[in-house]
Formats: C-alpha cells, structure tokens, sequence
C-alpha cells in the first residue's frame, strides 16, 4: 500500500506588486497566480523554504 503523501494548503493574501523578483518566482513556483487564491502542495523541505521566504504574503493551514 503507498504511503499518504502529506500536502500544505497556501493562499496568497497580499498583492506581490512591489516585491521582490525573487518572491515573485517564489509564488510562481508555488502555483500563485492572483489574490485570495488556494493551492494544496507536497509538504516538501522545497516547498517549506518557498513558504518560509514569502510567508508575509501568505496564509498556511
């Protein structure tokens, strides 16, 4: 039987106009395109340090 693959679930909640080129590519690799929008992601240590970089424009559960 495969093992369950945990996930995060991450909404952008401030605009990243104005933010850095680096966190822009943050969000696009995380799958954020507008505001107020959800994705669920694999739980990796990636994914994590994405979060961790742009944690101020998200919301986490």
């Amino acid at each position: 039987m495969a093992k369950a693959k945990s996930t995060v679930k991450i909404t952008l909640v401030k605009s990243p106009i104005g933010t850095l080129p680096k966190h822009k590519l943050c969000l696009k690799g995380l799958g954020l395109r507008r505001m107020h929008q959800c994705v669920e992601v694999e739980d990796t240590l990636a994914v994590r340090g994405m979060i961790n970089k742009i944690i101020y424009m998200l919301a986490v559960e």
